[in-house]
């Protein structure tokens, strides 16, 4: 799931301008954007620091702008990870194994709304085997590139799974939903992940 790489870079938790709500999805708080009856939903699973980082919303907002109707719900309910915290403590409450059972009435319950597809994105998450598109930074200690690029390899060597991998330079681990605003090549290489995630539900979709 996550190590200590991701507890080196908290979000900066000033709420800016969103687009979307908080909304209960199947009993979990969930940041929503988009149109509500959209038949292509899609989950953004956030990294440790929990569903309220602004960042992570406004990418909610850019994959709702796509014509999806975005959810990112409080799979931690309330508990997100906090500054000076030790991550072996927090994950005695938070094993990734939870995701799995929180997020099947998440997807039910978004089939149930009436999506005919349901499509996810994870921040610091595994991978599955199911269509899959990996962006990596090339400054990762959790995830560098050479370990990237055995994903790859992993991936074309099983072509009856849908991938894209590609590995963004100069920036580190988590940088899509916590890059510095005063940063202009880590904005620039932020907008353009989001951009390719966007494109990749697109293709799929």
């Amino acid at each position: 799931m996550s190590g200590p790489e991701c507890c080196e870079n908290p979000p900066a938790l000033a709420v800016g301008e969103q687009n979307g709500e908080v909304k209960q999805i199947a009993s979990l708080n969930s940041y929503v954007s988009g149109d509500p009856n959209s038949k292509i939903a899609v989950v953004l699973i956030s990294d440790i620091w929990g569903y309220e980082a602004p960042k992570l919303r406004n990418i909610a907002d850019k994959v709702a702008s796509a014509g999806y109707y975005t959810v990112v719900p409080d799979f931690f309910h309330g508990d997100p990870m906090t500054p000076g915290t030790q991550i072996s403590d927090w994950l005695k409450n938070h094993a990734p194994e939870q995701g799995v059972g929180l997020a099947k009435p998440v997807v039910q319950a978004l089939k149930e709304k009436g999506a005919s597809k349901v499509g996810a994105a994870g921040f610091c998450w595994g991978g599955v085997k199911v269509p899959i598109a990996i962006l990596g930074a090339e400054i990762d200690k959790m995830s560098p590139p050479e370990v990237v690029k055995e994903f790859e390899a992993a991936l074309k060597a099983k072509p009856e799974v849908d991938h894209f991998v590609k590995i963004y330079p100069g920036v580190s681990h988590g940088w899509t939903c916590r890059y510095k605003d005063e940063d202009e090549a880590e904005v620039k290489t932020a907008v353009e992940a989001h951009h390719d995630l966007v494109e990749w539900f697109g293709k799929r979709f």
